[in-house]
């Protein structure tokens, strides 16, 4: 059975997006290198360095379900039912769209974060869950489901915007010491949850 994992790409002061949700500079590193990264989304594209591309390529080949929020969700328009990780989509949502599934018909969307994981592993399988909202990382956390923290770590500072993490029930979480690569424009740093 793989794990379950959030990722996401984060300001040095700790924010993955502005407070319009605009992603300002942090995405530069998908674009800092020449090695190209497949993706099954044709309005992707990823040109990354060769650290950047290994962390990018296990990022995405290991996949077998992303979660994502409802707003995130939104924020990209379901990403054309094509996410760039090339895994089907769970959503957490108290509401679902009301076109969901001609729009959208490889996204499943679930109610609370616990189903969400739980729907995500069956259809993952072997393979990894990511979830890619912070919202869903804080509560899975919160829950005892995440086993891992990455961290695309870039050098901006925002000094405003969403943070990844903010206030977590139960306190202080600890994690382990990281695995660390260092990519252009971004530190890749994956943190396993101690239980």
């Amino acid at each position: 059975m793989g794990k379950v994992l959030s990722h996401m790409t984060m300001s040095l002061d700790g924010f993955i997006a502005q407070p319009d949700d605009s992603i300002g500079e942090l995405f530069e590193w998908y674009e800092a290198g020449d090695v190209a990264v497949d993706n099954p989304n044709e309005t992707v594209r990823f040109a990354v360095d060769d650290a950047s591309a290994t962390v990018l390529r296990d990022l995405t080949e290991n996949v077998g379900a992303l979660i994502a929020g409802r707003r995130l969700f939104d924020i990209a328009d379901g990403w054309g039912d094509k996410h760039p990780a090339g895994s089907p989509v769970v959503v957490v949502t108290h509401q679902p769209p009301a076109d969901a599934a001609e729009r959208w018909p490889t996204t499943t969307f679930v109610d609370g974060v616990a189903a969400a994981v739980e729907r995500a592993k069956a259809i993952a399988g072997d393979k990894d869950v990511t979830i890619a909202s912070a919202n869903v990382t804080q509560q899975a956390l919160a829950l005892g489901l995440l086993d891992e923290v990455c961290v695309s770590l870039v050098p901006v500072l925002f000094g405003e915007g969403i943070p990844y993490f903010s206030v977590l029930g139960g306190g202080h979480q600890l994690l382990e010491d990281p695995a660390v690569v260092q990519g252009r424009r971004a530190l890749h740093l994956r943190y396993p949850v101690r239980r």
